[in-house]
């Protein structure tokens, strides 16, 4: 007879914890039982107060200092590109568009090309352009500097990235977190980038001009990648999908995990949950074009698991 009752009370309480899941699912991914105690059946997550992380862009494809761009001077062609910032013309110049070397043998005294000055004051140089095959002499106080040393489309760009203000996502995440919002192991998390902006998400799209050249650059976040605290990473190509009560158990369609385990035993017995966001931006200008990514902005949220238990006293 003990036996027999040993046996319907474990029954009664299989019934229970199988009544109590349905009404889990019935909620969405949370429960209603927390005892930190124990562990049992809880998730709790809260905002870490840290700003979000900032790392240094990565470029490729920074582009030539030297540059032809036929759109200043009226002309239709050849195409705006990089060109050698040394050859055997001279130095090149962004600003003129041309090579340049000192005249030799120098205009006689009383040549316009002196343009009113006599020899000994300042120099003439004669200028020479190879997609046009025009040469012209110009005086100046100072030999003109050279472009070698000048900004790069690709520093241009970095000017424009500064101006997007990039960061990373703000994170959504299911269980809210919020007092009260709960769950435990083995119902599913949601997470996605909450109310994603140009900021946030993109795309963002922003011009900019330095030392006569022009670039437009456009970001957008390539991946998000979800650090999940129990060793898990999950990656995530598209924003994400916000988390409705009706969805009830269900896992996200494309960025959700499911914990197998508490977070007992972590600092703070919780696992910390850090969202890494990964921008690439292309940028166009000087005819030339490469590619800046900004990768590991990031923010976190901290999150106690617990096991759902049944207890036999």
């Amino acid at each position: 007879m003990r036996r027999f009752l040993t046996s319907l009370a474990s029954s009664f309480l299989a019934l229970a914890s199988l009544l109590a899941v349905a009404q889990a699912a019935a909620d969405g991914p949370g429960c209603q039982v927390i005892d930190p105690q124990t562990g049992q059946c809880t998730i709790v997550i809260e905002h870490d107060p840290k700003p979000p992380t900032q790392h240094e862009p990565i470029s490729t494809g920074g582009g030539s200092r030297c540059y032809w761009d036929p759109a200043p001077q009226g002309l239709s062609g050849p195409p705006a590109g990089p060109v050698p910032c040394t050859s055997e013309y001279g130095y090149y110049s962004n600003a003129h568009h041309c090579y340049f070397q000192l005249a030799d043998p120098p205009p006689p005294a009383g040549s316009p090309d002196w343009q009113g000055h006599e020899p000994g004051d300042g120099a003439v140089s004669q200028c020479y352009q190879p997609q046009t095959d025009i040469t012209v002499y110009i005086w100046s106080a100072a030999p003109p500097p050279g472009s070698g040393s000048g900004i790069t489309p690709g520093e241009v760009a970095q000017i424009a990235v500064d101006q997007m203000n990039l960061s990373a996502i703000n994170i959504g995440i299911a269980p809210e977190p919020r007092e009260g919002s709960i769950g435990r192991v083995g119902m599913p998390v949601w997470m996605w980038a909450d109310h994603p902006d140009e900021h946030t998400f993109g795309p963002n799209t922003a011009s900019a001009s330095a030392g006569g050249i022009t670039v437009t650059a456009t970001a957008e976040v390539e991946k998000v990648t979800w650090v999940m605290g129990d060793g898990a990473e999950v990656v995530c190509h598209a924003a994400g999908t916000p988390y409705k009560p009706s969805f009830g158990m269900k896992q996200s369609p494309d960025c959700g995990h499911v914990y197998q385990r508490s977070s007992s035993g972590e600092p703070g017995d919780r696992y910390t949950v850090t969202a890494l966001t990964d921008w690439v931006v292309r940028w166009q200008g000087a005819g030339q074009s490469g590619v800046i990514r900004l990768d590991g902005l990031e923010r976190s949220v901290q999150i106690a698991v617990g096991e759902a238990q049944v207890l036999v006293s």
